[in-house]
């Protein structure tokens, strides 16, 4: 099966693709979907929309998860990271994939066996876990990554029986 991670953002937004099938994983590709600091936000939010659905069209998954928001200090920041999150579920959406939502402490928990691990365990329990030779980079992409492998062993998941 296949579950596409998401780390939203507005100006990356990282994506894992992920094949998933007992107990173990495949990685099919991870990256970001850029958008342009110049750009109009309502033209940016479009660019997300059409990578995702891009995305979709490529590898046909069967699972979508996305970190949930975390507010920071910086209102109007959450308030775009949040319009491009609803661009990204309206996307789901249509796909007619649920979109499974998990916190920070949640991907932490399910990646590292502990929720209040550091960012660099983090990155190297995902390169462990999906068998890669390097950490993932950019970050938003490994973050991505460890979001589809929080789906993939979460109760939430179909993937579970």
């Amino acid at each position: 099966m296949t579950v596409i991670g998401i780390d939203p953002g507005y100006a990356l937004v990282g994506y894992g693709a992920l094949e998933y099938e007992s107990n173990h994983f495949r990685v099919l590709e991870y990256g970001v979907i850029s958008t342009g600091a110049g750009t109009p936000f309502a033209q940016r939010l479009e660019e997300i929309f059409t990578g995702m659905r891009a995305l979709f069209a490529r590898f046909s998954p069967q699972g979508f998860a996305m970190e949930k928001l975390f507010f920071n200090t910086n209102t109007k920041t959450a308030i775009d990271v949040a319009q491009a999150r609803g661009v990204l579920m309206l996307a789901a959406q249509l796909q007619g994939l649920k979109t499974a939502e998990y916190t920070p402490l949640q991907i932490k928990q399910a990646v590292c066996g502990y929720g209040r691990a550091e960012k660099k365990q983090m990155q190297e329990m995902t390169r462990l876990l999906l068998g890669l030779p390097s950490i993932p980079k950019p970050d938003d992409a490994a973050d991505a990554l460890a979001c589809a492998i929080c789906h993939c062993h979460s109760a939430k998941s179909s993937f579970i029986r």
